[in-house]
């Protein structure tokens, strides 16, 4: 079988604003990055970086409170390889529920997505559970991002144990970590085990630094729970395929890693309870 991924965390307008403060702390303390790093990228060289290594489809995140009419173009210029990652305030509770589900209806969006540190709110905090029951009303995974944050920002809030309840109390929930679950790699490994719902993208991860619990877990039991993404450009998509084909994965752990994870998870028809 020739190489294909899926990458479910891409960048493409990080050029649009000014970023915040701490954004420029992870470019230059935690990446290091260079002057193009806040930069926009069109539709034709997101495809041609897609292209390049084989990835053929890609999530690109999109702001709900104010679509990006520069994002929403991705969908147009690649239909069926570019949906989007709807980027969620908890705090603003049901207006941008109902803001979330219009673009739902109206685009091709396939995830939600919530930063916990942006908040300071951990994923037990009762604004998130409005979020909870739409998302399972409208059969919408959800990403959530776990690990201690680059950035200088608390990050106790994303320790990826305030998952345990949230998946106990919201069984239909289709949830994944995202950006890793460094230093918790073992928590989020027993909660994948307990949780048939619970996943974990590897995104903002380096592959090659990914920990030994994490690939023994992906070649065993979480063979179907670990999804690739890079968070490119910031991460390239081609530094992270490189190195991911170099990971001591057993046949087929490898194709279920870069696409076939995603694809059930982000791809599948979906079934809305109503």
């Amino acid at each position: 079988m020739s190489l294909r991924a899926i990458d479910p965390w891409v960048n493409v307008n990080m050029g649009e604003r000014e970023p915040p403060e701490w954004l420029v702390r992870v470019k230059e303390d935690y990446f290091r990055g260079g002057d193009e790093f806040f930069r926009n990228v069109s539709p034709e060289e997101l495809l041609a970086d897609m292209d390049a290594v084989g990835v053929e489809k890609a999530i690109v995140s999109l702001d709900v409170a104010a679509p990006s009419k520069h994002v929403l173009a991705f969908a147009q210029a690649a239909p069926g390889r570019i949906a989007f990652a709807a980027s969620v305030d908890p705090n603003k509770l049901m207006p941008e529920l109902w803001r979330l589900e219009a673009l739902v209806k109206s685009e091709p969006v396939v995830m939600a997505r919530v930063v916990p540190f942006l908040h300071d709110l951990p994923p037990t905090a009762p604004v998130y559970y409005p979020l909870y029951a739409k998302c399972v009303e409208l059969d919408l995974p959800l990403s959530l991002n776990t690990g201690i944050p680059g950035p200088p920002v608390p990050g106790e809030c994303q320790n990826p144990m305030h998952l345990d309840r949230v998946c106990l109390h919201f069984p239909d929930l289709r949830l994944c970590m995202a950006h890793g679950a460094d230093p918790w790699w073992g928590v989020a490994i027993r909660l994948m085990i307990k949780y048939k719902n619970l996943h974990l993208m590897t995104s903002a991860y380096s592959p090659r630094h990914l920990p030994a619990e994490l690939i023994h877990f992906m070649n065993t039991r979480g063979q179907d729970k670990i999804l690739f993404a890079s968070d490119h450009p910031v991460l390239s998509m081609e530094r992270c395929v490189r190195e991911a084909q170099l990971l001591d994965l057993r046949p087929g752990v490898l194709d279920k890693y870069l696409y076939a994870n995603a694809e059930r998870l982000f791809f599948a028809p979906r079934q809305p309870r109503r």
